[in-house]
């Protein structure tokens, strides 16, 4: 079928200017003030379109020119195990991930997925620049298998200390380049990197949190909780390296809100760490909008210690307008933060209680769950939907997996020359 691509606008958070997308706008040229962007649909109703598959069933609230293969969406449904463990009548589990069971066949098992479907749909088909990509891991597999199932040639930057996050069902195309940074880099390196890879004019960045796509991808999350529960949820649950997801869920809980139909946006969101790696909730924690100075190699320590290596991002995008903090603030929410050993027994407690293996951030996120319940900051009986993340490896890989291995090995402290001509060797 011919798609149409989706009507939409852009509108600064800081000020509220509106302005057209002019092809991949990341931010508002004329901002007086850091600030994120965010789309705004012509059509202002929350419509799932039951004439595409996937992911594209929400393409109304998704700001792209076309639709790809292979996508999945997120499969919400209503917990009984472990909701009868935290005594929660009304607990919904947003599952992205690998569980046919439930209808769930994200193949990489990370809501990463979300993104990547969104934000390589938002590209142009005559697009000839090469997409670049900077991740910590579950982002790095998501994009390097949208891209390799529908032919888009993308540069991945991801930490060596990481690579062992690229397996893969199947062999990636060659269209699909890995760059590591050395090992004892983190993912704050990978970033450097592809920002100097980005001053040839023949690459550009996605754009991480600041691309709409990227957000109102992860934003399906609560789309898919809100069909099932008919209304936005009293609390929201989920583990955070940068707070993307989190942003992209007020988000679309505030343009459910416009709608009319599903209820006032009274949603608390709620964000954890994996202690010792916790620069967002020390922040957050010292009500300070502006980021705590942290030494960087203080943070490279703490990341390398951390079970959920997704969560450590020395770059989040928390002080800016739109960001972590405002989101935090404006919903009423709050952070936690989790040990090594939380995460294991509720990763253990998940799978006897649910069935199925999560990856250690979406343990996390449950592991804050019971502590708000603790806490007294949700009361049992609330409607709460909990963003597992990730999950389902072992179903995914029980017939085996193919690891890919980086294509070149570069510091991030090279010159962007060196680095460029090295980079542009592989395509």
């Amino acid at each position: 079928m011919n798609f149409r691509p989706t009507d939409y606008k852009l509108r600064n958070v800081a000020d509220g200017h509106v302005f057209e997308d002019k092809g991949w706008m990341l931010s508002d040229p004329d901002s007086a003030v850091p600030s994120l962007v965010r789309a705004e649909y012509a059509n202002r109703f929350f419509r799932p379109r039951n004439d595409l598959k996937g992911l594209y069933r929400y393409a109304e609230w998704l700001p792209i020119q076309r639709t790809l293969r292979h996508s999945h969406a997120p499969v919400t449904y209503k917990s009984k195990g472990l909701a009868s463990l935290l005594g929660m009548p009304n607990l919904y589990i947003t599952f992205s991930g690998y569980w046919p069971r439930i209808g769930a066949k994200m193949e990489t098992c990370s809501f990463k997925e979300t993104e990547a479907f969104s934000v390589c749909a938002r590209l142009s088909r005559r697009e000839k620049r090469i997409l670049v990509v900077q991740s910590a891991g579950n982002t790095a597999r998501a994009f390097a298998k949208v891209c390799s199932d529908n032919g888009i040639p993308v540069l991945i930057c991801i930490p060596q200390d990481n690579v062992h996050d690229l397996w893969f069902t199947k062999q990636l195309r060659s269209c699909v380049k890995v760059v590591a940074t050395p090992f004892g880099s983190d993912y704050y390196d990978a970033i450097r990197l592809g920002e100097k890879v980005c001053q040839d004019p023949r690459f550009f960045a996605e754009g991480g949190a600041k691309n709409v796509a990227r957000r109102d991808g992860m934003g399906t999350t609560l789309l898919s909780a809100v069909e099932v529960i008919g209304r936005i949820p009293d609390a929201y649950f989920q583990a955070v390296g940068s707070g993307t997801g989190a942003i992209a869920a007020w988000e679309n809980a505030c343009r459910l809100a416009a709608d009319g139909r599903y209820g006032q946006n009274r949603m608390k969101v709620f964000a954890c760490q994996n202690d010792p790696f916790t620069l967002l909730y020390d922040s957050w924690k010292a009500a300070s909008r502006e980021l705590l100075a942290e030494d960087a190699d203080g943070l490279r320590r703490r990341s390398e210690t951390i079970l959920a290596k997704v969560l450590a991002n020395r770059k989040p995008p928390y002080s800016l307008a739109g960001g972590l903090f405002d989101v935090l603030t404006a919903s009423g929410g709050d952070m936690f933060k989790v040990s090594n050993e939380q995460i294991v027994y509720w990763m253990l407690q998940f799978f006897n209680k649910e069935g199925v293996d999560i990856f250690p951030a979406a343990a996390c996120a449950v592991s804050s769950l019971r502590q708000a319940l603790d806490e007294g900051k949700v009361s049992p009986e609330e409607t709460v939907m909990l963003n597992i993340t990730g999950g389902g490896l072992l179903n995914a890989t029980r017939h085996g997996f193919v690891q890919k291995t980086p294509d070149l090995i570069l510091s991030p402290d090279l010159p962007a020359e060196e680095i460029i001509a090295a980079v542009s060797g592989l395509f």
